[in-house]
């Protein structure tokens, strides 16, 4: 069937503060901290370092993560910790790219002896 050669109507402008439904799908690692469900970063200080933390509501967390204190999945719809060094060496950008979701347990619990 060959394809119409009509021009396609403009998109639809989208009201301001609404959100398209292409900006719905992006998640928390695309870089996109706005949105309800998120909390301001705080900054915590440990016998490791300094830590950039940041609480993750149930209705936001939409992938499977594995936590790096008990090595088991974070699933869908479990509310958790997005924690990044504040501290590190070679800067923000990556610091940042390099953070990890942990369990609330396991990030209150962690082991600080190596």
């Amino acid at each position: 069937m060959p394809r119409s050669n009509r021009p396609r109507r403009p998109a639809r402008q989208a009201r301001p503060g609404k959100r398209s439904p292409v900006d719905r799908g992006r998640g928390e690692d695309e870089g996109d901290f706005r949105g309800p469900g998120l909390s301001i970063p705080s900054l915590q200080s440990a016998p490791d370092g300094q830590w950039h933390v940041r609480r993750i509501s149930a209705a936001r967390a939409g992938k499977t993560y594995i936590c790096p204190g008990c090595h088991r999945n974070i699933d869908p719809g479990i509310e958790h910790i997005v924690a990044w060094r504040a501290d590190h060496w070679s800067g923000d950008e990556a610091s940042a790219a390099g953070r990890r979701h942990w369990h609330l347990k396991c990030w209150s619990g962690r082991s600080f002896r190596y």
